[in-house]
């Protein structure tokens, strides 16, 4: 199929923009007037290019919402594809509109709705139509839907938390680089002019203040230059050296505080996704593979394959696992009872449920130990500066006879 952009008019006479994939023109027209609307004019475009500037936007709320109704009427006895075309005719996302318009054209030619999926990565990952095609399988679609609604909901929750731990602290730091700047640039040298007119042995903690503040004043260009030179260089490296990607990754789980909180977000992902793919069918080595690129870490990506490898050899997956050396022993000990009792699923939910609450716990920690440290660090660089300043004025004070 083709990509067209096209300009079409609704039936209440309000102009629409958009795109569709389509055969030729003739076939967007007739799918076009499916969904109410009239064709004015389409251009054929690059798919890529096409593909990238809509994936943005189908959020993630997009997908919770037609995992509950698609669950929801099929669970009603409602077909898939009359399921699709309904949906269709109620949402406002123009491009998920015309995603499920062409869903539900494949399906009339015979296609499964997994398949119908594929074709649409850039809404539907891997994981999300594996899910699908193992719920077809099974007869388990709506269960299969339930569930993926409960995992995006919970991938908002740790989005959530995650920013949370990151917003604040980067906002503080922002202020306090903002601060420290203003007063090198523009107080300290109104200030230490005036000290230099008079004369006086300046104390040491006054001569560091001045030279920081000349170099800023005299190299900000370069100052300003280097660390932009360095992320763009470290972006170039990890986008064009597996290597180099690979111990970004490695050096993101090591960073204080915020490493451990990110390995156990990962594994909490992890958890939950694996407990999903095996509860619908999915084979513990599939399930392995499609987790690696869940993972979204190289260095747990290729714990993970190594695990993977070991269990194809005879291993059984909790051994695969303690190996790894990435889950505590508590964890591997549920592992471990899951998979003696045959309730590996359970297991998983447990060990998913163990890290959430986990991530949760140090995040709300972190915040309460990050928040008065920051103040009390601003306080303290604000405390140095003003006796860098002060003593020499309190020294030239106590010398004056009155």
């Amino acid at each position: 199929m083709a990509s067209f952009r096209y300009k079409a008019v609704e039936k209440s006479g309000r102009r629409a923009l958009g795109g569709m994939e389509a055969v030729n023109e003739a076939d967007l027209e007739l799918r076009l007037k499916r969904m109410g609307l009239d064709l004015i004019a389409a251009s054929e475009v690059d798919r890529n290019t096409s593909i990238v500037a809509a994936a943005a936007t189908i959020t993630r709320q997009d997908l919770i919402n037609f995992c509950f109704d698609m669950e929801q009427m099929d669970r009603a006895g409602i077909p898939i594809i009359d399921g699709l075309r309904d949906l269709r005719d109620t949402l406002d996302n123009k491009r998920f509109r015309e995603v499920l318009t062409t869903m539900a054209e494949d399906m009339d030619n015979g296609r499964t709705l997994s398949q119908c999926m594929t074709a649409h990565p850039e809404t539907f990952d891997k994981v999300f139509v594996n899910l699908i095609r193992a719920g077809e399988q099974t007869g388990r679609v709506a269960d299969v839907f339930k569930n993926l609604a409960d995992s995006l909901k919970w991938q908002d929750e740790l989005v959530s938390q995650t920013k949370r731990l990151l917003t604040y602290p980067a906002f503080v730091l922002v202020v306090v680089s903002a601060v420290i700047i203003f007063l090198l640039t523009y107080l300290v040298p109104q200030i230490t002019g005036l000290l230099k007119t008079m004369n006086v042995e300046l104390p040491l903690q006054t001569k560091l203040l001045i030279a920081a503040s000349d170099t800023i004043k005299g190299w900000w260009p370069l100052l300003l230059a280097l660390p932009v030179a360095s992320i763009a260089a470290l972006v170039l490296a990890i986008r064009r050296s597996p290597r180099a990607a690979y111990l970004w990754d490695y050096a993101k789980l090591r960073i204080p505080v915020i490493g451990p909180i990110l390995q156990k977000i990962i594994l909490a992902r992890f958890a939950n996704f694996f407990a999903l793919m095996y509860e619908s069918g999915i084979t513990v080595l599939d399930a392995l593979r499609t987790s690696e690129e869940i993972a979204a870490n190289r260095y747990i990506a290729d714990g993970l394959a190594r695990a993977g490898q070991q269990i194809s050899a005879g291993q059984n997956l909790t051994d695969a696992f303690r190996d790894l050396g990435l889950m505590p022993a508590m964890v591997i000990r549920m592992l471990r009872v899951g998979e003696n009792t045959g309730a590996l699923d359970l297991a998983l939910r447990n060990v998913n449920y163990f890290y959430t609450r986990d991530v949760r716990e140090s995040v709300d920690k972190t915040l309460k130990v990050l928040e008065p440290s920051l103040t009390l660090g601003l306080g303290l660089i604000m405390a140095f500066i003003m006796w860098a300043v002060l003593s020499p004025v309190y020294d030239i004070l106590g010398k004056m006879n009155f």
